[in-house]
């Protein structure tokens, strides 16, 4: 684990110190809301088993409830992996296959471009996901990164959504180092990042982009807020700053709540605001 912050790698985390701040994190946004269990979707991938992970150490597995959910063309790795967290941890869990209610959409819209398929899987999975967060009178705890945020790699109302995202601050390389920290199974930590929206897809080659560069991009961008000739100084070249950085602006709307005309003196979100915990 790494101890100390380091200055030749300014995304090296201080592991130990992350993870108390986020199992803090956990329990007070479950406290807050007044909610003592999560549901979480699982993949099998490096994200969701990170989230999965942590809710169980913030949480205790008692809690903690595991959904499944693959697609006929998912890759059946991932549902074995997804299966040996599982086991691991010791949590409750289902499978639920959303195949029958996609192809009956697919079939009745003859969608077959793979962005939109992907999109309409994605959102299927929150829906299943909520459904079952009423069931087990439960939260839904988000498994996207900071890279897939500031990007826009995430399907708006899909696997963007949740009501607490303990990883949604940590760019994809720093989840692999808390992946890691917590000995996540190393099949996991070596497969190549995938959101299993269509056979044989990774992430990196549908967005043309390297994780390990990106993400050191991202951080002088966003959160050092440097200029083109800084990020110049790094070695960034210019083709790939206007690239990622119009990808970030291009996405603004994924990150934003629904914009609302304002008509009255007080509309949501614009007057009407308050802490997630006002009046409980």
């Amino acid at each position: 684990m790494n101890s100390e912050h380091s200055i030749s790698n300014p995304l090296e985390l201080n592991t130990q110190q992350t993870l108390k701040v986020i199992n803090i994190f956990l329990r007070d946004e479950m406290r807050r809301t007044g909610f003592t269990k999560a549901v979480i979707g699982l993949s099998g991938g490096i994200d969701s088993a990170l989230s999965t992970y942590l809710a169980v150490g913030a949480l205790g597995k008692e809690n903690v409830h595991c959904v499944m959910m693959p697609y006929k063309t998912s890759s059946p790795g991932s549902l074995r992996d997804a299966l040996d967290i599982i086991d691991d941890l010791e949590v409750s869990s289902e499978i639920v296959e959303i195949t029958p209610m996609a192809d009956a959409y697919f079939l009745l819209d003859g969608k077959s471009d793979n962005i939109q398929r992907g999109n309409v899987l994605a959102r299927l999975r929150m829906i299943v996901l909520y459904d079952k967060s009423r069931s087990h009178n439960a939260l839904v705890i988000g498994t996207s990164n900071k890279t897939e945020w500031l990007l826009g790699y995430t399907t708006q109302f899909g696997d963007s959504a949740s009501a607490i995202n303990p990883i949604g601050d940590l760019y994809k390389t720093q989840v692999r180092q808390l992946a890691e920290a917590l000995n996540i199974p190393k099949v996991i930590l070596e497969k190549a990042p995938s959101a299993d929206l269509w056979s044989g897809q990774t992430d990196e080659e549908e967005m043309g982009l390297k994780y390990d560069e990106v993400d050191m991009l991202l951080y002088h961008l966003v959160d050092l807020r440097e200029s083109d000739e800084e990020l110049s100084a790094h070695g960034f070249k210019p083709e790939f700053i206007s690239k990622v950085r119009g990808m970030i602006r291009r996405s603004q709307f994924k990150r934003m709540p629904p914009v609302i005309a304002k008509i009255s003196p007080r509309t949501v979100n614009v007057d009407f605001r308050y802490p997630r915990d006002w009046g409980s």
